[in-house]
């Protein structure tokens, strides 16, 4: 399944458009948010919302496009990024040089919403610890790609379906 470059810039500038008043958002919170977002529509639909490949590592998800696509929206002045002191570490950052008016459609702005407003508050320690008892997280060796088939093995603690809506 190809990367889909547009959809996938279009969330992460939806996600920053919504937690720009969040000081603790950097990017472990955003790229474990961007898995939980595709992951979360895959559950439900059968189909990755950008097609993003998602690696497990010892510092917990990466995804193989976001450093790509981020310097591509700094250069267009779209982001820009900057390393903050926040408490006894530092953050990398990113923000918005305008607010995009960005739309998805409802079954997707759906999933969106509700997996930001379960996730967006949770510190990088915090949603790093939730990662790694997701099913797709906790079946896959340490550098290897995260299998969205395994979201059907999720509980009611992880399952978008059993969770948040009645699909």
């Amino acid at each position: 399944m190809p990367f889909n470059k547009n959809e996938y810039t279009k969330l992460l500038r939806y996600i920053l458009s919504n937690c720009y008043d969040k000081p603790h958002v950097g990017k472990t919170v955003l790229t474990t948010t961007l898995y939980f977002i595709d992951f979360n529509y895959y559950e439900a639909y059968g189909e990755s919302l950008t097609k993003e490949k998602y690696m497990k590592t010892k510092k917990g998800i990466k995804p193989d496009h976001f450093s790509k696509v981020t310097e591509e929206l700094i250069e267009r002045n779209k982001i820009y990024f900057r390393k903050e002191p926040y408490y006894h570490t530092t953050l990398h950052k990113y923000y918005l040089t305008e607010i995009p008016n960005i739309k998805f459609t409802n079954k997707k702005t759906n999933i969106i919403d509700l997996t930001m407003k379960h996730l967006i508050t949770k510190s990088a320690t915090a949603i790093l610890r939730y990662a790694s008892k997701d099913p797709p997280y906790q079946n896959t060796n340490f550098n290897e790609e995260i299998d969205y088939n395994n979201v059907y093995y999720r509980d009611s603690r992880y399952s978008i379906r059993k969770k948040f809506i009645n699909l």
